[in-house]
């Protein structure tokens, strides 16, 4: 996928129609990553052809990985003869999910050299979790130049207590124990969706792994995993982002392919705001969601936390439909500090927003939204800030598309077939 250029959107216009959610893009990486730790060969299927992971893919190839797609979100990968020395000109700094290689790397190599990744603009994002973690797992660690060399010394420790609930620290102990023959406990652990899949993955390569509570998970190694078949979640970052488009933009919508279980808290938020839906063609967990907005929208305290709480990564799209709710709504954000970026672009656009400190904003409405030229900083601001193109009267210029590129399946086009007027430039 070439890189992009700007979003040219016409804003006020009605939406309606379907629209599928596809794989997640946080549970896609660390199971591509994780192909790593058995050299028999995986098939990972609903894969979102996104450029995350079209990136992570080739520092895969890149290492000595053979991945052919065998059918379009369906991908046969073997990593059976890599070369752990080649990681660091593998692009590895420009993508933060890069981080994810180096658990199932130093487990399988015992020992590599990495840069520090990189990703998105949203505050200080260090890796002293991971990295506490792995010297924990016996790992020594030294900087070397713009690099750090991890080689395993020591004998793992049988408990992992993470310093926070950090998504890709746990799932890099995950992967790491999961070749390690003995029995790990990880405390503190994350437990969102993506993580939960990755550890269906793992068991199908042959890992025990138990949940013995809501944050403490049991892993017991082997010393050699077998390749596995594996289909990815359905993206409830995406399904969020739908469905708040939906509510904000749409007359009849229908957000397709949704795991209701990952929504729940997602799903009362949105009533707060006096947007009701309903299932329709409920199987099991999956459902199709049909949302319909209640006018006016209510004002509501919005507050991102590790799941099952409003994941981090939808903290911007509820921005967006704050400016359309009459009241004031509080925004908070104690994850990242980087993340109100997108704000001052609102700020630009009308809205009234008054940042209080690096995690809380205050966001009062309804302000009508004007059409001018914004920048998108990080992924998940770049899909709110099209949200707000959407509703502003007039013409929105969103500058580095390329952002959402990272993390939505074509969303220029999935918009339009609704009747957006989005044009990539």
């Amino acid at each position: 996928m070439e890189h992009s250029g700007k979003f040219l959107i016409k804003g006020g216009r009605k939406l309606s129609g379907e629209i599928d959610i596809m794989g997640s893009k946080n549970a896609a990486t660390p199971i591509l990553a994780a192909t790593l730790l058995t050299s028999e060969e995986c098939i990972i299927d609903n894969i979102p052809l996104i450029e995350d992971v079209f990136r992570l893919i080739e520092i895969l190839k890149h290492l000595g990985a053979e991945a052919d797609f065998i059918g379009k979100r369906k991908l046969k990968i073997r990593a059976r003869n890599i070369d752990v020395g080649r990681l660091n000109n593998a692009g590895v700094g420009k993508l933060r999910s890069s981080v994810l290689l180096m658990g199932p790397l130093l487990a399988r190599f015992r020992k590599i050299q990495t840069k520090n990744p990189g990703g998105c603009l949203i505050g200080n994002r260090p890796l002293d979790t991971h990295l506490e973690a792995f010297v924990d797992l016996g790992a020594k660690i030294a900087p070397n130049g713009n690099n750090l060399d991890i080689i395993l010394k020591n004998k793992p420790k049988d408990e992992i207590v993470l310093k926070e609930f950090s998504v890709t620290a746990t799932e890099n102990v995950l992967m790491f124990a999961s070749l390690m023959p003995q029995r790990t406990i990880i405390k503190i652990a994350a437990m969102e969706p993506h993580v939960r899949d990755l550890i269906k993955f793992l068991r199908a390569m042959g890992v025990k792994i138990k949940l013995l509570d809501s944050h403490t998970i049991e892993v017991v190694g082997v010393k050699k995993l077998r390749g596995a078949k594996h289909k990815i979640i359905p993206d409830q970052i995406e399904a969020g982002t739908f469905l708040i488009i939906g509510a904000l933009i749409g007359s009849d919508i229908l957000v397709k392919n949704c795991r209701i279980d990952h929504l729940d808290l997602i799903l009362k938020k949105l009533k707060e705001f006096n947007i009701d839906y309903k299932f329709e063609k409920r199987r099991g967990n999956f459902a199709d969601i049909r949302i319909k907005t209640n006018y006016p929208l209510r004002a509501a305290k919005v507050q991102a936390m590790p799941y099952p709480g409003i994941p981090t990564d939808l903290q911007s799209i509820f921005g967006v439909l704050a400016t359309q709710a009459q009241g004031t709504s509080m925004i908070h954000d104690p994850l990242f500090e980087g993340r109100f970026k997108y704000l001052d672009e609102l700020v630009k656009m009308g809205a009234n927003v008054v940042v209080c400190d690096p995690h809380r904003a205050l966001i009062t409405g309804r302000t009508q939204l004007q059409g001018t030229n914004i920048t998108s900083y990080d992924l998940r601001a770049g899909a709110s800030l099209i949200i707000a193109g959407l509703i502003a009267s007039g013409e929105t210029v969103i500058n580095d598309a390329y952002q959402v590129d990272r993390g939505y399946e074509r969303i220029e086009e999935r918009l339009q077939k609704l009747g957006a007027d989005i044009t990539r430039i």
